[in-house]
């Protein structure tokens, strides 16, 4: 069982929807797919170099109840946090808790 007192931060789980403009273009807009408590920890954090520019992601670990239908396609935004999903862990596979593998990539 999650003890509530842990899940202290509350989370936005949003989804990418892509529609067409007027002349046929794509635009990819995020839609809310539901705003929860969770506990938003931080695991590890790594500088890279990517097409001569130095860069910095964040790898953290996002805990929340068990929400259907939530894909590594979508993302989390805590506050100005934006995470990309990486993986969904159900724990324990009993519909009671979710881990969230996230990356934040940072400027």
């Amino acid at each position: 069982m999650m003890e509530a007192g842990k899940l202290r931060h509350r989370v936005t789980i949003k989804d990418k929807a892509i529609t067409r403009d007027a002349a046929g273009g794509e635009v990819v807009a995020l839609t809310t797919v539901a705003t929860v408590w969770g506990s938003v920890e931080p695991m590890r954090g790594q500088e890279y170099l990517e097409a001569n520019r130095l860069g910095a992601a964040v790898d953290t670990r996002i805990r929340i109840r068990y929400l259907s239908g939530v894909l590594p396609s979508m993302q989390v935004v805590y506050g100005a946090h934006t995470y990309d999903i990486k993986s969904v862990i159900n724990v324990n596979e009993r519909n009671i808790e979710m881990q969230l593998m996230c990356r934040e990539k940072l400027a």
